[in-house]
């Protein structure tokens, strides 16, 4: 049997995990990771917590599989997108925290670039809109804000990634500075048409290029694991961010193929082949994957808020003691209420794009329970996904099915819920964990253990569909008052 193990490393945990070569999860180890918010709209990693937890789950999933690293093939790493980190090359000691995709900080310089006319040469080069959720202004800002780090910029003394190239470069020990395109496509630095880090953009966001990463493909070699980590020097064969890499866990190769992830957010991903499509309705076009004779564009939709606000429930309010808790408290009630939950805890994603707005819970009375709140919560994932689904269909997509992964779709009342307002079938398949998954199939093409797309597509195994139930004017009765809530808080 041979082994390969994914590094995923998340926006609240790092995990590991070991699959086969059949696609099927030997061992997972797993670490939460601290949220640190400094002040409000702003969401800090410490990127050492993410380095130490991201080897102490390997280790975990080598333990829990009775695994040693000699029995890995090899290693692919898939990542949260646009979190930035900057450290000093020669100590290896980042400068300052990473800044998280969720955080808001930059907004004021998003806006002051829109009110000079760029977001429209900056939207044609990177199909990404003008927004601090990406990483170029993060960037930006830990350069002009952190003591002399600017200077050390441009003398060459520092580094910046995401998070998959700050993990590549502590594994394989400093010898390995790449990026893979995917990640590339998110920090508004990168050219979707020329494949290449933009000169005209490093000069508007004021980047020196020496500091920024080789960009590569999703598979390929990218270095040897240091042997003092593990115990063996395994080759990394892949990376992808979480987002594409659930797409290629989910096998959706093929045009108009969709996916949609529900974890810290939510992330509709939209196969749109092999030519770039421009959104009409504030959606991103994105680079899916791009592997050696293959390259395929994503029209994409991200909701900053979704497992997270369920990990709000159980953190500050203490309404669950588990996430997992979720759907029992929400079967204690057969409606919402008449409750709705607006989580825009950092701003409002697509279709909005709203980095000021913030969250609001509206039509509380005397009859009101915990499991209306909870309720409110599922229902509000759905109810975004929906946006993103009529903003591509708005686009000219044909939408009929959506494949769902990510942590929360074990939930069958969400599940069934969602179907329900969307009106379209809902598959989930055998193996949720499609993130770790997608960048394992990656890292087995580079070994030669899949020899096509077509091979791995035959692995993908359909476990439940959900059905639409709900009758048209119950669906567009609770539809409609969601855009109105939402409405009052996009204002």
């Amino acid at each position: 049997m041979t082994y390969i193990l994914s590094i995923d490393q998340g926006t609240t945990s790092s995990r590991a995990v070991i699959f086969n070569e059949k696609g099927n999860i030997q061992a997972i180890g797993q670490h939460e990771i601290s949220q640190y918010f400094p002040h409000d709209g702003w969401v800090e990693h410490d990127p050492e917590q993410i380095w130490s937890t991201t080897l102490q789950s390997c280790f975990d999933a080598l333990n829990n599989a009775k695994l040693s690293a000699t029995d890995i093939a090899g290693i692919g790493i898939t990542n949260q997108r646009e979190t930035t980190v900057v450290w000093n090359k020669h100590t290896g000691k980042p400068i300052y925290r990473a800044i998280v995709w969720q955080d808001r900080r930059t907004a004021e310089i998003c806006k002051k670039l829109k009110n000079e006319g760029h977001e429209k040469n900056i939207t044609q080069k990177t199909g990404l809109l003008l927004d601090p959720y990406f990483s170029a202004t993060k960037l930006n800002w830990i350069l002009d804000n952190v003591s002399d780090a600017r200077r050390q910029a441009e003398l060459g003394e520092l580094l910046f990634g995401t998070i998959e190239t700050w993990l590549l470069w502590r594994l394989t020990d400093g010898r390995s500075h790449f990026t893979d395109v995917t990640n590339a496509s998110r920090t508004m630095l990168f050219n979707i048409h020329t494949q290449q880090w933009d000169d005209e953009l490093l000069q508007l966001f004021n980047i020196p290029k020496l500091i920024l990463p080789e960009i590569v493909d999703n598979y390929g070699d990218f270095g040897v694991l240091d042997k003092n980590l593990l115990g063996a020097a395994i080759p990394v064969c892949a990376m992808a961010g979480d987002q594409q890499a659930a797409a290629f866990g989910q096998a959706c190769f093929h045009l108009g193929m969709i996916k949609s992830t529900y974890g810290t957010g939510c992330f509709v991903l939209l196969n749109t082949g092999n030519i770039p499509t421009t959104s009409h309705h504030k959606l991103l076009t994105t680079i899916q994957y791009r592997i050696p004779g293959h390259l395929a564009y994503g029209l994409e939709g991200s909701i900053f808020i979704a497992g997270a606000a369920v990990q709000w429930l159980r953190d500050n309010l203490g309404l669950i003691q588990r996430s997992s808790d979720i759907q029992t408290l929400a079967e204690q009630v057969s409606d919402n209420g008449g409750v709705y939950f607006v989580p825009a805890f950092t701003g409002l994603g697509a279709p909005y794009w709203n980095p000021h707005a913030r969250g609001m819970i509206a039509g509380l009375t005397r009859d009101t329970y915990a499991g209306h709140l909870a309720r409110a919560t599922l229902e509000a994932v759905c109810y975004q996904t929906r946006d993103l689904l009529h903003a591509m269909q708005e686009d000219g997509a044909d939408i009929n099915c959506l494949r769902v992964d990510g942590g929360m779709v074990v939930n069958d009342h969400l599940m069934q819920f969602l179907a329900d307002i969307l009106a379209v079938r809902v598959e989930r398949p055998k193996i949720v964990e499609t993130t770790a998954l997608g960048v394992a199939f990656l890292a087995g093409l580079q070994l030669g253990i899949y020899r096509s797309l077509t091979e791995i597509t035959a692995l993908w195994q359909l476990e439940h569909t959900f059905s639409p139930a709900m009758s048209l004017t119950a669906r567009e009765r609770l539809y409609d008052k969601w855009l109105y809530w939402v409405g009052r808080v996009n204002d």
